[in-house]
């Protein structure tokens, strides 16, 4: 037997498993590197999370990255060069980490990697007659897995469409297994650029557990900050927003989109919440006058509103506590916004439930990856989703 097939056939009959978990987002603060020990697999998993680290990512790579995101038309010869830089930068910051934490190459049976988005593509959003969901993530996975000497597990997105999905959100399948709760309602909300959340329900009928998009978390407020000052990437501390006050016509327009009136789950991204999105809704308000600071408090209220709306209207339950991850819960208006928007109801974050909000996303993947090692299909039914029962990730051998 090939040796890699070997090592992969004695990593899935071990009792624990030591997984690096992988995600960089639509957002390109960085990689987010979690080191995870995984035991049992399905509703009897077991995590503890060794190591996390989130490393930055300079300037010129974010530029690079930006010049193909989200975009229609692009190089092609710069996506297919990105694809395999994407691919050796990611292992190089793996190595970095391994030896800043003292963890050698041969202690990590796999690394599970979500890859960088560059266009998502779910038929509600495209509309072309005859073809199907799409979303496309590169960082080639074999750079990976050579270049650390590490299996791995890559492009995970690609069986979920494969199976009936959109491709995202993924995270309904590791919310499900690690964050379930008997007795008590969860909805897991998770601020990245997009906005995403899992409702799990106390009774854990999987018939009802569901996931999906809301609409901007990040991304149009990074953008605009991006635009509007340049050097800086995000809005720390809500310092510019906060000197701002939200305009209620601005964000009139920009609640008025076709999208915010789909039905539940849904998948969106950058490739229609962008600048030119927010310039068309200044344009329909005549609000193009507002200061800066007037109109990212405006963008912080519409993303706010957008994810509160989508739990009031897709929660049927009398209560529910959220429990917060990914960089906008670092957002203080932000909070402030929803906490005013949502009355009573309880905002903590997954810190509380073992794993650091900002690791979450990264121990996510090391979630499937596990559930492709050793899991079995779980049956979600015929639910208000349709959550495709699958083990999802392509392997690659060293």
């Amino acid at each position: 037997m090939n040796t890699n097939l070997r090592r992969l056939l004695e990593i899935a009959e071990k009792d624990k498993r030591t997984i690096i978990g992988l995600m960089s987002g639509t957002s390109l603060d960085g990689l987010d590197v979690a080191l995870c020990e995984m035991t049992g697999h399905g509703t009897q998993t077991q995590l503890v999370l060794r190591q996390f680290d989130t490393m930055p990512y300079d300037a010129a790579f974010k530029e690079q990255v930006k010049a193909i995101f989200s975009k229609r038309e692009v190089d092609l010869e710069k996506v297919c060069l990105m694809n395999a830089y994407i691919g050796t930068y990611h292992a190089e910051l793996i190595n970095a980490c391994l030896e800043k934490w003292g963890v050698s190459a041969q202690e990590v049976d796999v690394i599970a990697s979500h890859g960088q988005t560059i266009y998502h593509a779910p038929a509600s959003q495209h509309k072309l007659n005859g073809m199907p969901n799409a979303t496309l993530q590169i960082g080639d996975g074999d750079h990976i897995a050579v270049k650390t000497g590490i299996i791995t597990l890559s492009d995970f997105r690609q069986k979920h469409i494969a199976a009936g999905g959109e491709g995202a959100p993924l995270a309904v399948y590791g919310d499900y297994l690690l964050f379930s709760e008997k007795g008590q309602n969860r909805i897991m909300l998770n601020i990245g650029g997009i906005a995403n959340f899992t409702f799990l329900p106390g009774d854990l009928d999987t018939t009802r557990i569901f996931s999906t998009d809301v609409g901007p978390g990040n991304t149009l407020m990074d953008a605009y900050v991006q635009l509007k000052f340049p050097g800086k990437f995000y809005d720390a501390e809500s310092e510019i927003a906060s000197r701002g006050k939200y305009d209620a016509a601005l964000l009139t327009a920009l609640l008025d989109h076709p999208f915010f009136g789909l039905g539940f789950p849904k998948t969106t991204g950058p490739e229609l919440f962008n600048l030119a999105y927010m310039e068309q809704a200044q344009e329909a308000s005549n609000t193009s006058h507002l200061s800066a600071q007037d109109v990212l408090a405006t963008l912080n209220r519409f993303s706010a509103t957008a994810i509160c709306e989508a739990i009031t209207r897709s929660t049927q339950e009398n209560s529910f506590e959220i429990f917060l991850s990914g960089g906008g819960m670092h957002n203080p208006l932000l909070l402030q916004n929803m906490r005013e928007l949502l009355g009573d109801t309880v905002i903590r974050n997954t810190a509380e439930l073992g794993v650091s909000p900002d690791a979450k996303e990264a121990v996510l993947f090391a979630t499937l990856a596990n559930e492709c090692l050793v899991g079995e299909k779980i049956d979600f039914g015929s639910g208000k989703q349709s959550i495709p029962s699958v083990q999802m990730g392509k392997i690659s051998l060293p």
